[in-house]
């Protein structure tokens, strides 16, 4: 099964299903027939922006709404410890094993500014539309990644 229609089962079942955590939602995989190794599920999450939020009735997993996006970006704030570039590219330091969810949440913010980001563990790559505008993408980053 591909990326997009795992993804799509996985918001289909968060719409059906209060789920707590990505251990539920693995199993709620498996049962529909689903394969998938915990390591996909958790970038799968990452990419979909999935939000785990405190309910009445315990914890649930959710697509995130507006004011969700304004505390992932806090979340994502704390993770970074510092922006640096050069003439030709960007580099954001994170906490250990916070890159993916740092790059997947520029990524989701579609800048033209920015071609791509490409993450390790620890430190993730922000490619530039054009070298002329780095200062332009390093303001862009630290207004999109620190909380006001």
């Amino acid at each position: 099964m591909n990326k997009h229609a795992r993804q799509m089962k996985i918001m289909e079942i968060l719409q059906q299903h209060q789920v707590g955590n990505q251990h539920e939602l693995l199993e709620l995989l498996h049962n529909s027939g689903m394969a998938v190794a915990q390591a996909t599920l958790s970038r799968d999450c990452a990419e979909l922006g999935l939000v785990r939020s405190r309910t009445n009735s315990g914890y649930r997993m959710a697509l995130p709404d507006d004011n969700a996006g304004r505390i992932i970006k806090g979340l994502v704030g704390v993770e970074v410890l510092a922006v640096k570039a050069n003439e030709t590219a960007i580099i954001i330091r994170t906490l250990p094993g916070r890159a993916h969810g740092v790059g997947s949440y520029l990524d989701q913010l579609k800048n033209p500014l920015i071609i791509g980001t490409i993450a390790g563990d620890d430190t993730v790559l922000v490619i530039p539309a054009s070298v002329e505008n780095i200062s332009e993408v390093i303001a862009y980053i630290q207004n999109n990644l620190f909380k006001h």
